[in-house]
């Protein structure tokens, strides 16, 4: 038991020395390992979340697993990371909470949240997961992301506000139109009487690495005055896209 702990170690660190990921024989070389010890570990650390497979280059990376008991550390230590300074200039100028997340399998992941100036705050606390179909942010990351069809056809769409999209090809053609306008509204959809607007964080090729929100009570802001957000958020997200890790 204590080898096979040691060999999935091992496999994790190398796994964090490919950050565009690796394919299992090239990970199997430089672990030392057979493809099949190599696979079956692998597998046990995807199904904890540690590592995963993605589907359409089927290349292995870190999974957010880690980003998760990281961020107990992170948070521990007082580090902000270096999207906090550009989230606060954010709600500095819209006076709302920023919250920032990435995309892992069928869910998306709270990195971090800023508080804006108003009393009454929306927080999303960074490791928790959230759902994809019904958030200004899950909606966009689906809509950028580069199994977008297999997210499209397979995601669970349950009733969680009084306003989410459970229909198939209804959010079909909504993820269609975030993609086409580039950002994603999210009324009562999640949760009743919270409003969401939200951006991709894009590579050059057009994949969502994370996602930008801004989200306040719906007896604040009407959803035009939300979509007036989407030119400082661009912004952001742009500052966000040179800075954060690949």
């Amino acid at each position: 038991m204590a080898d096979m702990v040691g060999k999935a170690l091992r496999v994790l660190s190398l796994l964090g020395g490919y950050p565009e990921g690796v394919s299992l024989s090239e990970l199997a070389r430089a672990a030392g390992y057979p493809v099949s010890t190599t696979h079956r570990l692998l597998s046990s650390l995807q199904s904890e979340g540690f590592a995963r497979n993605d589907p359409v280059s089927k290349r292995y990376s870190l999974g957010l697993r880690l980003f998760e008991l990281g961020q107990s550390v992170s948070q521990a230590r007082g580090f902000a990371g270096v999207a906090l300074p550009v989230m606060q200039k954010l709600s500095a100028e819209t006076g709302e909470p920023t919250l920032l997340a990435v995309l892992d399998g069928h869910n998306q992941v709270y990195v971090h949240s800023v508080q804006g100036s108003q009393r009454l705050q929306i927080r999303g606390e960074p490791g928790a997961r959230g759902p994809l179909h019904c958030t200004s942010m899950g909606k966009c990351l689906v809509a950028f992301a580069a199994n977008r069809e297999e997210l499209v056809a397979s995601l669970e769409l349950p009733a969680l506000g009084p306003r989410t999209i459970t229909g198939r090809e209804a959010f079909a053609a909504e993820i269609a139109a975030v993609r086409e306008r580039g950002f994603a509204i999210a009324d009562e959809e999640h949760e009743e009487g919270i409003r969401a607007v939200g951006v991709p964080i894009r590579t050059p090729d057009g994949t969502a690495i994370a996602a930008l929100s801004t989200a306040a009570p719906a007896y604040r802001l009407t959803v035009a005055q939300l979509a007036e957000f989407v030119p400082a958020l661009r912004a952001a997200a742009r500052e966000l896209a040179a800075l954060l890790p690949r």
